[in-house]
């Protein structure tokens, strides 16, 4: 396979520009880093958790019964982090695997009693996080928000 001719002076050539100011996958991620981290600080020293683990457990929470790879589609994350934050929370107890009552082939999650009360604890700190962060928006534009984001996601889902 033949590399692509390099210019000898680069500073000749012109390039594109990137105003990641503007850049919507940019702005997405930065903010998203910054809430979850925020997040984190309410659950990680408490409970020892990472912001991955938290995932899989407010997953489960919510949708008892998915397997690994479900939790990872529901969440868009990698399958490897999930599988990873999986057996974290499996060797501490704090969610359990069974095998699928029709599918013996395939095993799913679900919180375990020390997961439940980890997740009774975390949820309403999460939602009382999510309440500060969308403090400076009113009424109207936290609606307008929820529908925006999900014109923006509707065409990205599977």
């Amino acid at each position: 396979m033949t590399q692509p001719a390099v210019a000898a002076d680069p500073e000749s050539q012109a390039h594109h520009s990137l105003d990641l100011d503007q850049f919507l996958p940019y702005r997405l991620s930065v903010l998203t880093n910054r809430i979850s981290r925020g997040l984190a600080d309410l659950y990680s020293e408490r409970f020892g958790i990472s912001v991955t683990e938290w995932r899989v457990i407010a997953v489960l929470g919510r949708y008892p019964g998915l397997s690994a790879n479900g939790v990872a589609e529901r969440t868009a994350m990698d399958k490897v982090a999930v599988s990873r934050a999986v057996a974290r929370l499996l060797e501490r107890a704090l969610i359990e695997r069974e095998m699928h009552d029709a599918d013996r082939r395939r095993s799913v999650l679900q919180l375990s009693q020390a997961g439940h009360a980890v997740f009774d604890v975390v949820v309403p700190l999460a939602l009382d996080y999510q309440r500060d962060v969308l403090a400076p928006l009113d009424a109207d534009e936290r609606i307008q928000l929820a529908r925006l984001m999900d014109k923006l996601e509707a065409p990205l889902k599977d």
